[in-house]
């Protein structure tokens, strides 16, 4: 199922509250949110074989999880600006509500 577009996210101290048009409301941990970021930098992506590869583990500089803005990318995702410079990873709507389920149950 494709997730819709929040009817609200904003930034709350060290959270991003996300409302979905369910009324189901999200808080997302800034650290968890970066810790996810699912662009090729950070998660790796597969060859033409199919073989994932991962780039080596980077440590997190300073401001890695401070988050300076985002953007709306069309009606499916959002895209991070970190304050490390970090804004490859573009988290889509179904993917920030299966973290949130995800960060729920551990």
């Amino acid at each position: 199922m494709t997730q819709q577009a929040p009817r609200s996210i904003q930034q709350i101290g060290r959270e991003l509250v996300i409302v979905w048009p369910d009324g189901r409301e999200d808080y997302l941990d800034l650290e968890t949110l970066r810790r996810n970021c699912p662009c090729a930098m950070c998660k790796g992506e597969p060859d033409l074989q199919g073989r994932m590869h991962k780039p080596a583990a980077r440590p997190y500089g300073l401001g890695a999880f401070l988050l300076q803005r985002w953007a709306t990318v069309g009606s499916y995702a959002i895209q991070p600006y970190w304050q490390d410079g970090h804004s490859d990873g573009i988290y889509s709507f179904d993917f920030l509500r299966e973290l949130s389920s995800r960060v729920e149950t551990a």
